[in-house]
């Protein structure tokens, strides 16, 4: 077992495999963070839950050529590696049929998830994983434990419910969502037309130090303990937007652990969103350098980035 204080950063919650039509791809959004952070320069570790299957292999296989402890790998004898089947609609829209009950759902205490998230800085989890009472019991021993708490919220139909997205809440430190999903949140308590009005109903409601708000086309806002930093976004050739709101909020954190204010922190997470974006799939192959560049090249008008799917 590896030493725990060589980890900054824990993601805790869902690994998975994305079903396209045409390909499979790894996934789930705190894999895809620990990836990033991987590449930046950090050294995560993940706790999470595969089964015996194939796709459980592939997935070990894929964090361990990447780098990534599978220390904290749990293995799951009765239930599969969780899939997500992605299906077009009568619109030709993509949807996403998430399999329940999967491995992932079934997250056990261990004693040495202790020491792993009280010695990191920073504990990333999702609401996801809150769907199944296993893993959410997990997950609430280990906010109890955990220093900065980085809530990456993650609202899927059918799985999430208002009682178990306000306690996830009520634990963050740092909050990150989209649009939509602080328009969602915001609805159940009053209405606002403005999004800084929307994001101080929160921050002040559940006592949230830090909201970053991806928004689309528009880049993003992140508002930090009353005071509020936009960025417009790079413009670039989207291949498509599979885990750039996952490698948004890497950059975030791996920024803040070289000890970067809020500016630059939204300014380099931007970056790797949109470098990710560019990219087919959540987790290609890349340098940092590629980042760097593209900040370097890119122009921050007209930004046709930040979609967190």
């Amino acid at each position: 077992m590896e030493r725990t204080s060589l980890h900054q950063v824990v993601c805790f919650g869902e690994v998975l495999w994305d079903l396209l039509p045409t390909k499979a791809l790894p996934g789930g959004a705190p894999m895809n963070v620990a990836y990033h952070l991987q590449k930046l320069g950090s050294h995560p570790a993940l706790i999470s839950k595969i089964g015996t299957d194939d796709y459980g292999k592939g997935l070990v296989d894929m964090l361990a050529s990447n780098g990534l402890t599978t220390d904290f790998l749990q293995v799951d004898y009765t239930h599969p590696t969780g899939l997500v089947y992605a299906k077009p609609n009568e619109h030709n829209e993509v949807v996403y049929d998430i399999v329940f009950p999967s491995a992932w759902d079934f997250i056990t205490w261990q004693d040495d998830f202790a020491p792993l998230v009280a010695e990191a800085g920073f504990f990333v989890y999702g609401s996801l994983t809150s769907r199944n009472k296993v893993s959410r019991e997990t997950l609430y021993r280990l906010l109890e434990i955990a220093k900065t708490k980085v809530l990456d919220i993650n609202l899927r139909p059918p799985h999430f419910n208002r009682t178990h997205v306000e306690s996830l809440l009520r634990h963050a430190d740092i909050l990150k969502m989209n649009i939509a999903e602080l328009e969602l949140i915001t609805g159940w308590f009053s209405q606002f037309a403005n999004t800084e009005d929307r994001m101080k109903l929160i921050q002040d409601r559940f006592h949230i130090d830090t909201i970053i708000v991806t928004m689309g086309g528009e880049g993003a806002i992140v508002s930090n303990k009353g005071i509020v930093y936009r960025h417009e976004g790079f413009h670039v050739t989207v291949a498509d937007t599979i885990g750039s709101g996952d490698a948004f909020l890497a950059g975030f954190i791996y920024r803040l652990l070289n000890g970067a204010g809020m500016e630059d922190a939204l300014t380099f997470a931007s970056g790797t969103g949109a470098f990710i974006a560019t990219q087919s799939g959540a987790c290609p192959s890349y340098e940092v350098s590629q980042i760097t560049a593209l900040m370097q090249a890119a122009t921050h008008k007209n930004a046709n980035l930040f979609y967190n799917n």
